[in-house]
């Protein structure tokens, strides 16, 4: 079948990390856009309608373009595949409605989290041994988490809660993604995430739906979809060009790029608990990854 053709690998790891680099340039707009177009008043469940509109739009032409047969959507994955795009669906909709309260740095911070919960969540979802090390960096992680949100803190806001659910609802998709890895094709699995996301948001899109005021506004918004397949396109097609413990590192390029919209579009620069949690995030992030890279070459 056309559409279920597996393309082989290419050893291209600077083509690879620009793409990587590119993909999370691609999300940082989504969030940033996602973060102005709320707080000019537009509803997150709107919003996240949008996000996914686009994406399915996508996934279906090229579905059909390849010729697609509908027997691809009757594998006994189909229930895990559901699963995995409401999970998707769900980090998206927690994810725009602290985007409304909470700056962009401090999600960004709670999102690198995600790492840390699949790590944790590893061992009993998909059987695999987390040793020692790994669980040190885990609660080390969740220590960066509690540095960040300052919960005791005066300051604490309670959007913070809803940020930390669509971090573990993105840890689960995450989890979902990498069983499914290698036994449904990248196209499905995206057609799936748009479908799902676009089928369960378009009543609650419909019944808030407020008109974007201005041209711009209307081009960031269905910027959302477009640029959210585009991201998730070129991630994966990244990593074609190298193995995920080459590309993994990159991702915290994500952070930056926050820092930046944050700074550029909305005059705001992290405090120093913020980036104090984010550094401790990112360091046992990065050691759950050296651990699981050596534990690989071991085999």
């Amino acid at each position: 079948m056309k559409g279920d053709v597996v393309k082989a690998n290419i050893d291209r790891p600077l083509l690879a990390i620009v793409m990587m680099l590119f993909a999370y340039l691609c999300f940082s707009f989504i969030d940033a856009g996602a973060k102005w177009l709320a707080l000019a008043g537009l509803p997150a469940l709107q919003l996240s309608f949008m996000r996914y509109i686009g994406h399915f739009a996508i996934s279906l032409v090229i579905m059909v373009r390849d010729g697609a047969q509908t027997s691809r959507f009757k594998s006994g994955n189909s229930t895990l595949l559901l699963f995995r795009g409401a999970l998707l669906m769900l980090s998206t909709v927690f994810n725009f409605a602290a985007l409304r309260y909470i700056p962009l740095t401090l999600t960004s911070t709670i999102l690198f989290s995600a790492p840390i919960i699949i790590c944790a969540l590893s061992g009993p979802l998909l059987g695999e041994r987390v040793g020692i090390w790994r669980w040190s960096a885990i609660i080390v992680g969740f220590a960066g988490i509690l540095i960040a949100i300052r919960p005791f803190d005066e300051n604490f806001h309670w959007a913070v809660l809803l940020s930390l659910c669509g971090a573990s609802s993105f840890a689960g998709y995450s989890i979902l993604t990498r069983r499914l890895a290698g036994v449904v094709s990248t196209d499905t699995m995206q057609f799936y995430s748009g479908a799902v996301g676009t089928i369960i948001l378009l009543p609650f899109a419909l019944y808030e739906w407020q008109t974007p005021a201005t041209t711009g506004d209307w081009t960031i918004m269905i910027a959302l979809g477009l640029l959210g397949w585009l991201g998730h396109q070129v991630l994966t097609t990244a990593h074609r060009f190298a193995p995920a413990s080459t590309l993994s590192p990159f991702a915290y390029s994500f952070i930056l790029y926050l820092t930046i919209w944050s700074y550029l579009v909305f005059d705001h620069l992290p405090d120093v608990w913020t980036i104090a949690g984010a550094a401790v995030i990112v360091a046992a992030g990065l050691t759950i990854w050296i651990r699981e890279r050596r534990l690989s070459e071991r085999v």
